[in-house]
């Protein structure tokens, strides 16, 4: 089957072609050195001896000579183009696998480490890669349906009862208010879910000037400020006078604020959290620390992932979406976003590198 499939392959027709062509190349090589010894041994010897047995044997050598290079180029051939056929077939097998199964198939690896090894591996990554995506594309879908499910149920529950019940101007003010309050928190979701996806393309650069952070972080403390004194928490900003970055000062502003509303919103209360921005390596370095309960060392990589809530936080308003906007402008401006443990309470430190600067 194999063997049928590779007389018939494009490849093996190009390396017939190769070796005709080689042979060709050969041939005139050969026509070259028998005749050229021929003249040669009749300058030498002279025409009067008999000659038939020495051209006999030339012949004859030159003869052996092209058919041993023959075969040895057929044979090369059908190998060759053997292993390339039967590498591509594996690749087609296992796509037409993934096409009636699933991504769960990989290509088989024979360990040689060659071209075909590398395309591969490079295949295999690219596959696990659409799966890592796919799968986060259908943990959003369900995200989404489950964070738009109470609210709805409740608008339909309210007017539900509102369509029952005799009309009452206060009641049907306060039905009115609840649902349009509802409708903001849904349509607040799908602003924010639109609003990563514009970042994640990269279509916001234009805006990019050159800022300074902590003045950016200054005005964050400021606005939060009475947020913090509700709960009693003390909010500070530490750190550099000016620290010179390049980047869109509005998605900065909100990346710094959804971290440090986190902080309050999710810290100890009667606790502290600190703002502090530097400069650093060239670049600028902006960290948010709190001292709550933090987040778990193996959770810590989830919590960027669109609608990933932690089990305290299910119950507190919010729809999981702060920090994969956090992540997203971090992307989009060069800058390394990590989560460090504050001993007690979370650090979240945003790394801007020195290109960043101007």
């Amino acid at each position: 089957m194999l063997l049928a499939k590779t007389l018939r392959s494009s490849t093996f027709r190009l390396a017939l072609i190769a070796i005709a062509t080689f042979g060709l190349i050969v041939a005139a090589i050969m026509a070259y050195v028998y005749f050229g010894t021929l003249a040669y041994v009749e300058r030498r010897v002279g025409t009067v001896v008999d000659h038939d047995g020495f051209t006999g044997m030339i012949e004859l050598a030159m003869a052996a000579v092209a058919a041993l290079l023959l075969v040895l180029a057929g044979l090369a051939a059908v190998l060759v183009t053997r292993r390339t056929v039967g590498r591509i077939e594996q690749i087609n097998a296992t796509s037409r696998a993934i096409m009636l199964s699933g991504l769960d198939q990989r290509i088989p690896l024979r360990g040689s480490n060659d071209e075909w090894d590398r395309v591969a591996e490079n295949l295999n990554q690219m596959l696990d890669r659409i799966e890592t995506l796919m799968g986060e594309v259908k943990q959003v879908s369900d995200n989404v349906a489950h964070d738009l499910r109470t609210p709805l149920t409740r608008m339909r529950g309210r007017l539900e009862k509102a369509f029952h019940a005799p009309r009452n101007s206060e009641a049907d003010a306060a039905l009115i208010g609840d649902t349009i309050a509802d409708l903001d928190a849904v349509l607040g979701m799908f602003a924010s879910i639109t609003r990563i996806s514009e970042i994640e393309t990269r279509a916001r650069t234009g805006a990019f000037r050159a800022l300074d952070l902590a003045e950016i972080a200054g005005e964050v403390v400021e606005l939060y400020d009475a947020a913090a004194e509700q709960v009693a928490t003390r909010l500070s900003l530490d750190g550099d006078r000016v620290v010179a970055i390049t980047g869109d000062r509005d998605l900065l502003f909100d990346a710094i604020a959804n971290l440090v509303d986190n902080a309050i919103k999710h810290g100890r209360k009667g606790g502290q959290v600190t703002v502090s921005c530097r400069r650093a390596d060239g670049g600028a370095l902006i960290s948010i620390a709190d001292d709550g309960p933090g987040i778990p060392a193996e959770q810590r990589d989830h919590v960027f992932k669109r609608f990933y809530r932690l089990e305290q936080s299910r119950y507190t308003p919010g729809n999981g979406l702060g920090l994969s906007l956090v992540a997203a402008v971090a992307r989009l401006h060069g800058a390394e976003v990590a989560l460090q443990d504050n001993a007690p309470g979370l650090k979240v430190e945003l790394r801007f590198r020195a290109t960043s600067a101007p």
